[in-house]
C-alpha cells in the first residue's frame, strides 16, 4: 500500500466544459500552499479560472502557483493571514483587480487532538478564527463581487469532514467547525436567492501532510506496521480501505462550482468510503 502524498498529473485532474470556467472569473483558494488547498487551487487554474491562492506559507505558495502555471492555468499567490482583518481584506481587494469573483473554497484548517477538559482556549480560538470565523468574513467580502458579476452568481464551498456529521473522541473543536461550516453554507444558500450558493465536502482521511505525518508515530505507539494504522485504525469504518488524494478532494470542489451542480445548494458532499452511513 503507498501511503505517500500522491503526485497530480493531467489524467487525475477532473476538467469540465462550463460557460463560468473563464479566466475572467476568479476563484479564491485557502491553504493553497499544500494538500486538499494545493489540489484544489491547481484544479480551478487547469479549469479556466484565474486563481488567487492564499497561504502564510510562502514557499508553499509559491511552489503551488508554479505547479498550476505548469499545467497551463493562470494563478496567482498572495501572503495571508486569513485571521487577520487587514490581509484578509486586502487580499480580496488584490483578488478581484484580477477579474470577477465568482467562486470561493475555504480549505484552510488545522487540528489539534486532546480532550474537551484539557483542551487549550488558545488553540480553540485559533482554530476557531481560522477555520470557521475566517470563512464566515471571506463569505461577507465575496458574495458582494459575485452579485456584481454578469450574471449575478457565485459559489462558496466549504471543506469539512466526517466530523461534520459524527464527534469522534479528543477532537471537539475540530468537530464544532465543522458541523458549524455545515450551517455556514446553508446559511449562505437560505440567503442566495439561487443565485449565490454555497456546499461543503466531507471526506474522511486525506493523504496530506497533516494526516500522513501521523501514521509513523501511531505505528510506533501501538507496536503495529503503518499498513495496518491506515486499513485498521485511520479507514477502520470504511469500506474502502484507501486515503483519498487530496486532487480526489479538489474535483470534488471543481464538480461543486460547475453548472452541473445547480441543484447543490445547501447540501453536502458526503465521500467518505461509507464511513458515516454504513458499518
Amino acid at each position: 500500500m503507498d501511503i505517500r502524498e500522491p503526485d497530480i498529473d493531467h489524467e487525475s485532474l477532473l476538467v469540465l466544459q462550463d460557460p463560468g470556467f473563464t479566466a475572467d472569473h476568479v476563484c479564491l483558494v485557502t491553504g493553497c500552499s499544500s494538500g486538499i488547498g494545493r489540489a484544489t487551487a491547481i484544479g480551478a487554474a487547469v479549469n479556466n479560472l484565474m486563481t488567487v491562492g492564499l497561504d502564510i506559507d510562502d514557499a508553499g505558495g509559491r511552489r503551488t502557483q508554479q505547479m498550476a502555471r505548469d499545467f497551463g492555468g493562470q494563478m496567482i499567490f498572495i501572503h495571508c493571514d486569513i485571521t487577520a482583518e487587514d490581509e484578509l481584506t486586502r487580499a480580496v481587494d488584490e483578488a478581484a483587480k484580477m477579474g470577477a469573483i465568482g467562486y470561493l473554497a475555504n480549505i484552510a484548517g488545522i487540528q489539534h487532538i486532546d480532550s474537551l477538559e484539557h483542551f487549550p482556549m488558545a488553540i480553540y480560538d485559533r482554530m476557531q478564527n481560522l477555520m470557521l470565523r475566517a470563512p464566515f468574513r471571506l463569505a461577507q467580502l465575496v458574495i458582494p463581487h459575485m452579485r456584481q458579476t454578469p450574471d449575478g452568481r457565485g459559489v462558496i464551498g466549504n471543506m469539512a469532514s466526517i466530523h461534520a456529521h459524527v464527534c469522534t473522541r479528543n477532537k471537539p473543536v475540530y468537530n464544532i467547525v465543522k458541523f458549524g461550516l455545515k450551517a455556514l453554507s446553508q446559511s449562505i444558500s437560505a440567503e442566495g436567492t439561487g443565485r449565490v450558493r454555497s456546499f461543503t465536502v466531507s471526506t474522511g482521511f486525506v493523504k496530506t501532510p497533516l494526516a500522513l505525518k501521523q501514521i509513523p508515530a501511531q505505528a510506533a505507539q501501538r507496536g503495529i506496521s503503518e499498513e495496518v494504522v491506515v486499513t485498521d485504525i485511520m479507514m477502520g469504518r470504511s469500506q474502502v480501505k484507501e486515503m483519498m488524494a487530496p486532487v480526489d478532494v479538489a474535483n470534488l470542489f471543481v464538480f461543486g462550482f460547475s453548472r452541473y451542480s445547480r441543484y447543490l445548494v445547501g447540501g453536502d458532499l458526503l465521500f467518505d468510503g461509507g464511513t458515516v452511513l454504513t458499518y
